[in-house]
């Protein structure tokens, strides 16, 4: 399957995962549905790692075997998952307080950074309309700013948009991060989603305890079944996406504000699900974010 391909399936599966993490955060503490979604996505991958551990000869060719690694390349992995953490407590808290068809278009932002950095230090060269699509998205990521003055949110002083703007950054960073795991490492796929997945739980569980002790004000945990399909819609768009980045091919300048085309989904079930307003000028900025999706398929 093309990379390209594997990057507009795992849009999907981000987009549903968008909204089950809006669903498990409102009006809901987010350090413990942020740790009780990324349990769910290790004990995924534990009987996977098990098995590979036991007997790596008979997992089948389709199923996700776990290659055996060095001290040093868990460093690695673990170092990525600590990036992740970070990203993903500022957007879990952003995503709380702001619309989901504002916050997920600001973190998309990301492609900004990731596209910078890998032109400019990995040498990557994307064709002259897939550049004018890249910057026809950005544009649209901005025209997203100027809706969110219609509810009531200035970019420029309210500090969830600080918080999700600062998660887009981090992912970004990760972004790059992912390509030389996969890339130049040259790390198997399931081996980074595995690892990085159970280290994600050793990551978080620190400040899920402090939150359990009342370290500092929270509020009141529901559990919701949201929660853990928060972790296993994150593991089907996070293997799609390895799977892709995995082919020497592949250009993380395209790849990354392709993955941000989730928005579509996300945009749709702000309204449909969750009432959100504005959705005119909302859906004026996806019409254009489309047609630079499209362009990143000319040559």
């Amino acid at each position: 399957m093309s990379w390209v391909l594997l990057a507009i399936l795992s849009a999907v599966f981000l987009g549903i995962y968008e909204l089950v993490k809006k669903s498990a955060v409102r009006d809901n503490a987010v350090l413990p549905v942020l740790f009780f979604s990324v349990v769910t996505g290790a004990l995924v991958w534990l009987p996977f790692l098990m098995w590979s551990v036991l007997s790596a000869d008979t997992v089948p060719e389709f199923a996700a075997s776990v290659s055996r690694i060095s001290a040093k390349q868990h460093f690695w992995l673990f170092l990525k998952s600590c990036i992740s953490a970070a990203s993903w407590i500022s957007g879990y808290f952003a995503l709380k307080h702001l619309p989901i068809s504002i916050a997920s278009p600001i973190r998309a932002t990301s492609p900004v950074w990731t596209i910078l950095i890998a032109v400019l230090f990995l040498g990557e060269s994307p064709a002259f309309w897939q550049w004018v699509g890249v910057l026809i998205i950005l544009a649209a990521f901005y025209a997203f700013s100027l809706v969110g003055k219609l509810e009531g949110i200035h970019f420029h002083r309210d500090k969830w948009v600080g918080f999700m703007f600062l998660s887009a950054l981090l992912s970004s960073a990760s972004a790059l991060y992912d390509k030389q795991l996969l890339q130049r490492m040259a790390f198997p796929a399931a081996t980074v989603q595995c690892w990085f997945s159970i280290y994600l739980v050793v990551v978080l569980a620190p400040f899920y305890l402090l939150w359990k002790k009342g370290v500092w004000p929270t509020n009141r945990f529901e559990w919701r079944w949201s929660i853990p399909l928060i972790g296993l819609n994150l593991l089907v768009a996070d293997y799609l996406y390895f799977s892709a980045l995995n082919q020497s091919d592949a250009l993380i300048s395209v790849i990354s504000p392709l993955r941000r085309s989730s928005i579509l989904i996300t945009f749709l079930g702000g309204i449909f699900l969750f009432g959100e307003k504005n959705w005119k000028p909302k859906a004026m900025c996806i019409v254009v974010l489309l047609i630079g999706v499209l362009l990143l398929y000319a040559k």
